[in-house]
């Protein structure tokens, strides 16, 4: 009961701030390699927010994401979000090689 009530005070907080600290970047920049920052911000968010409400189920939030499961999953998703990013980069570049070239004409 008292984790349910925690994480229904994180989410309204988290909903009912904005996420001001996270720049979105454009597409087409070449510094795209950060797909994953977005979600550590969130859980930042969520941990910050529920660590001033409830600090036990904070503790509880950072012993779950030490685990080896986690720690596990989690590389694994970086792992692939990078192979993405190169990829989009990859398809980024012939796209815009096909508007200078045929569209454009260079």
């Amino acid at each position: 009961m008292l984790q349910s009530r925690a994480l229904v005070i994180a989410l309204i907080l988290l909903l009912s701030t904005t996420l001001p600290e996270v720049q979105s970047k454009s597409i087409f920049e070449k510094d795209r390699r950060d797909l994953l920052a977005i979600p550590e911000a969130i859980a930042s968010y969520c941990y910050e927010a529920v660590n001033k409400v409830y600090p036990k189920v904070s503790q509880f939030f950072v012993d779950t994401v030490q685990s080896p499961t986690v720690i596990a999953a989690r590389q694994r998703l970086a792992k692939e979000a990078n192979k993405v990013s190169i990829m989009f980069e990859q398809l980024i570049e012939k796209i815009k090689n096909l508007w200078y070239t045929r569209i454009l004409g260079y």
